[in-house]
């Protein structure tokens, strides 16, 4: 794994929560994006090497929506740069992680994705991606 590439935290509303981070991050929010597979709108804000993600539910009954549910706002992942998606999803599945999806999946911010399951990490949803090339 290369780097922390970014942190994704489960927001309700985006409106409420570009201007907050703005302010808590001292920078502006560079990008928004929908992403229909994963029923999500994002915002991205950029500190350093690394990356905040804002994700909101578009679907009551999304992933994120009943994360919130569940937990309340708060982090959600941590995403992990790779050099090959596929050879790091291969190393990881020999080492015994279970994947949430078997082939990588196109993501926000024009990355292919996937995702580890929170039982084999301790708790924690874990993230690879890959720049699109």
């Amino acid at each position: 794994m290369l780097k922390v590439e970014h942190i994704g935290i489960a927001v309700k509303a985006l409106e409420q929560s570009i201007p907050l981070y703005e302010s808590l991050l001292n920078t502006s929010c560079y990008k928004t994006e929908v992403v229909d597979s994963e029923k999500v709108n994002t915002a991205f804000f950029r500190q350093g090497d690394t990356k905040i993600e804002l994700l909101e539910s578009t679907d009551p009954e999304g992933v994120i929506a009943r994360f919130i549910d569940k937990k309340g706002e708060g982090i959600h992942h941590i995403a992990f740069e790779v050099a090959d998606i596929e050879a790091e999803m291969a190393r990881l599945r020999a080492e015994g992680f279970t994947l949430l999806n078997e082939t990588p999946k196109k993501g926000a911010d024009h990355k292919l994705v996937c995702f580890l399951h929170p039982k084999g990490t301790h708790g924690v949803l874990v993230e690879l991606c890959q720049e699109i090339r």
